[in-house]
């Protein structure tokens, strides 16, 4: 079982427990995600393949340092996966949609990230989670419709496999300012399971300039892991 992690340079600012995550992923042409990139970053390939991945969770019990607790609340993000110029690997955000006006406000200016207020429902049928966004406020319409749950025995995502590949990102990479910055996060290796999806409304694509991929999408599910992040910096 992979152990990767990463202790960033200096003290984080951010503990949080990330709860009932999808992974859900289409291949995607590598050119089409290279146009929509900043400068200073390039897409990244498993065996010569790029990924654009739509990921709904529970953000609980987000704790600024030195306060003993914290938000919850739902989000959902749009992502692919890059590389910066030393080839430092991460995850970059075409949006991030939150159920919560003062986390989306502080997250815009504290990370310069393209976060959008959205009413986000989740709710528990067994292991079954419905997931359901709609997005208000500024920013382009976008809904979210789906219910997923865990399905076989947890996987073994070992480093240079392809779940090793979308999940294992402890760096994300945003513009703002003008500017390209990038983030550190900490936490243990996902507990990833296949998973059972049914996918009702998704606009995520649309909204961010995309296509419906082509090609079937593939799923993972993980019930929780403990999360730090520390501050932005200028890349």
């Amino acid at each position: 079982m992979s152990t990767d992690s990463r202790n960033f340079a200096g003290p984080a600012v951010l503990s949080m427990v990330w709860r009932d995550a999808l992974f859900a992923h289409w291949e995607v042409p590598p050119e089409r995600i290279e146009e929509t990139l900043p400068e200073g970053l390039s897409v990244d390939t498993h065996e010569g393949k790029a990924y654009l991945g739509v990921v709904p969770f529970v953000m609980d019990d987000i704790s600024p340092r030195g306060i003993p607790f914290g938000l919850s609340f739902g989000e959902l993000n749009l992502r692919t996966y890059v590389r910066d110029a030393d080839g430092e690997p991460g995850i970059y955000f075409y949006n991030l949609d939150a159920d919560d006006r003062l986390g989306v406000h502080v997250a815009r200016g504290l990370f310069q990230l393209p976060y959008y207020r959205a009413d986000i429902d989740v709710e528990h049928d067994g292991q079954a989670v419905n997931f359901r966004s709609r997005r208000v406020g500024d920013g382009e319409p976008a809904a979210f419709d789906a219910t997923y749950e865990p399905a076989g025995a947890r996987l073994d995502a070992e480093k240079g496999s392809l779940p090793h590949f979308l999940t294992e990102r402890y760096r994300f990479y945003t513009e703002g300012r003008g500017q390209l910055f990038y983030g550190d996060i900490d936490h243990p290796p996902w507990p990833l399971t296949e998973a059972e999806v049914e996918i009702r409304e998704n606009d995520l694509f649309r909204v961010n300039g995309f296509e419906e991929p082509e090609s079937e999408p593939f799923f993972y599910y993980a019930p929780r892991t403990d999360v730090t992040a520390g501050r932005i910096h200028r890349v």
